[in-house]
C-alpha cells in the first residue's frame, strides 16, 4: 500500500484543478493530512494584475483574492487525498462566512493558506472549509467557505 501524497507541486496542482493564470493563486500544498487539512503556500509578487489596479502606488492583494487563495488551497487538498488528478472537474463557491480581514497583503509576502474540513466526505459533492490566511504568523484573513464539486461524468 502506497503512502498518501503529503505534498503538492505546481505539476499536480495544474493536474488537480482547473485555474490557470491569472487566477491559478497557489504555488505549493504541504502538509496534507488526508482531507482534513493542509497548507497551500502563495508567493505573492508585484507581477500579478490585480496589483495594476488595487492600488497604483500601493499594491494590496484584494481580500476576495486571499479567499480564492484558500478555496483553491481546500480543493487541491481534497483532489490529492482522493486521488482527482486529470479528471475533469469543477468546483463552484456556495458560500462565504465569517469573513475577517486583518493585515495587508503586499508584494513580496508568503501568504500561508491553513485549510481544514469542517464538513464533507468522500463521494459528496458539498463541502465546508475553514481558512486561515497568514504572513509570518501574523493573521491576514479568515473565512468559512462551502463548496460544490461537479464531476464530469464519463
Amino acid at each position: 500500500m502506497t503512502e498518501p501524497l503529503k505534498t503538492a507541486d505546481i505539476q499536480l496542482i495544474q493536474r488537480l484543478i482547473p485555474h490557470r493564470y491569472p487566477f491559478l493563486l497557489v504555488d505549493r500544498v504541504v502538509d496534507i493530512d488526508g482531507y482534513s487539512s493542509a497548507r497551500g503556500i502563495k508567493n505573492v509578487t508585484m507581477n500579478e494584475p490585480h496589483f495594476q489596479g488595487h492600488f497604483p502606488g500601493q499594491p494590496i492583494m484584494p481580500g476576495v483574492t486571499i479567499i480564492e487563495a484558500m478555496a483553491q488551497a481546500a480543493g487541491i487538498m481534497v483532489g490529492t487525498a482522493l486521488d482527482m488528478a486529470d479528471r475533469e472537474f469543477l468546483i463552484y463557491f456556495m458560500s462565504i462566512e465569517r469573513a475577517k480581514f486583518r493585515r495587508m497583503v503586499v508584494p513580496g509576502d508568503v501568504l500561508e493558506l491553513n485549510v481544514s474540513t469542517l464538513r464533507g466526505r468522500p463521494g459528496g459533492k458539498v463541502w465546508k472549509f475553514a481558512g486561515k490566511a497568514e504572513v509570518g504568523g501574523e493573521m491576514a484573513a479568515e473565512a468559512e467557505f462551502t463548496a460544490m464539486i461537479d464531476m464530469k461524468e464519463g
